[in-house]
């Protein structure tokens, strides 16, 4: 796969499919990244597990924290990491070491591990690098037009609505 460019039919299929994500590189720091990504995609009904070592056992944003990926309560449908690339290739070699294989590995924005994506695919993994799933589903669903942001996206189809303030999903969404 060609991983400078995903189709958004690649990218939606991925949002749509996954129900439980592992969030490795959490933070409990509510300035940072992650923080948002974690509160964003618990806003549109995923169940995430961060996982941080040094805030195991404690609780980011109500969900508890996990050290490891060993360490959780059962088979994530994505990885979801924000570590470096580095990381990113010893977190993949993890995971294909272990018995619990997701249905996608997602690095988030500049993290890229070549080898580590081609290992993944083999294993029959799909691979998202140098993405974030907040974004993507942000733009995909049309939110992300709310602040002025080109979604590349022109549909005269109405995005669906789901309850609350200005609460769009992706239509299929099981989280809708």
């Amino acid at each position: 796969m060609n991983h400078d460019s995903y189709s958004d039919t690649y990218i939606k299929s991925i949002l749509d499919e996954v129900r439980t994500i592992a969030m490795v590189g959490a933070s409990a720091n509510n300035v940072r990244p992650s923080y948002f990504v974690l509160k964003y995609l618990l806003s549109k009904g995923y169940e995430v597990w961060p996982v941080n070592p040094g805030q195991a056992g404690k609780e980011i944003l109500g969900q508890k924290v996990y050290a490891s990926l060993d360490d959780l309560p059962g088979t994530a449908d994505m990885i979801d990491i924000f570590r470096n690339s580095d990381a990113a290739g010893q977190i993949v070699d993890q995971v294909l070491a272990g018995d619990r294989l997701p249905k996608v590995i997602w690095m988030q924005l500049t993290v890229r591990h070549e080898d580590a994506a081609r290992q993944a695919e083999d294993a029959g993994i799909k691979v998202v690098m140098d993405r974030c799933p907040k974004i993507e589903y942000g733009r995909l669903s049309g939110e992300i037009g709310w602040a002025g942001v080109n979604s590349r996206t022109l549909s005269s189809k109405r995005p669906s609505l789901k309850s609350g303030f200005q609460h769009r999903g992706l239509s299929g969404n099981k989280a809708d």
